[in-house]
């Protein structure tokens, strides 16, 4: 029977170089891979080319990476609750490519398909555009974007099997789910780990084929960027 079940954090982060270009899962902190990135954060590897949605807050998320400074470049969509990310990018410290988010889901997607570049108008006169290939299809202005090119995935789910079989909760699904399989090794926690026949067939978003190695998460901190209470009327 396929396993892709590794027994720690250790194994499952195996191959990881300095310098190298990961995909972090989630969407602000929701989903992200936690464990992974704490432990990325207290490794002696940086030089990382990260991409992700978001960038975290300062102390939690991708924030502990710029924390402990293992960000050189950073490709993402929203950066505006990071006050040491904001520090590094107005000091020149790091390179940060902001890249609209559609964009950026579709590059993921594409780099999961197999499909190396495609069309977007998205961007189309803005500098996102500068250097890119352009064409006119019905009379509209496109824009080249290249698929990534990433080395590892790091990816969340709520629920997986032996064999790699993913089920994700929410909003947790949006970049983890494309995100899956888009790299040369895609490295998942999860927070239930079941043997192969457990899940649900039907309720499987993404097929243990994507994944490489996945493994049980431990002590979830689940953060909420913005709390609000609406007052009693």
């Amino acid at each position: 029977m396929i396993t892709k079940t590794v027994e720690n954090i250790s194994r499952a982060l195996e191959g990881i170089k300095s310098g190298m270009t990961l995909m972090l899962g989630g969407f602000g902190l929701c989903g992200i891979p936690e464990n992974l990135i704490k432990v990325l954060a207290n490794s002696t590897y940086s030089e990382f080319t990260c991409i992700s949605a978001n960038v975290g807050v300062d102390d939690y998320g991708l924030g502990l990476l710029f924390k402990e400074k293992k960000v050189k470049t950073m490709i993402s969509s929203y950066v505006g609750e990071n006050s040491e990310f904001e520090r590094q990018m107005l000091s020149n410290e790091i390179e940060v490519i902001l890249t609209p988010m559609g964009t950026l889901a579709e590059k993921c997607r594409a780099a999961q398909m197999g499909i190396p570049a495609f069309y977007t108008p998205a961007g189309f006169g803005t500098e996102i555009a500068e250097g890119k290939e352009i064409r006119t299809f019905q009379s509209k202005k496109y824009i080249l974007e290249e698929a990534y090119q990433a080395d590892f995935a790091l990816i969340k789910a709520w629920k997986g099997d032996h064999a790699g079989n993913l089920i994700f909760r929410g909003t947790a699904k949006n970049f983890n789910s494309i995100m899956t399989g888009a790299a040369k090794t895609t490295v998942v926690e999860v927070e239930k780990l079941v043997p192969v026949g457990m899940l649900d067939p039907n309720e499987i978003h993404t097929p243990g084929i994507f994944v490489d190695r996945i493994f049980q998460g431990e002590s979830f901190e689940k953060r909420i960027e913005n709390l609000t209470n609406s007052s009693p009327q």
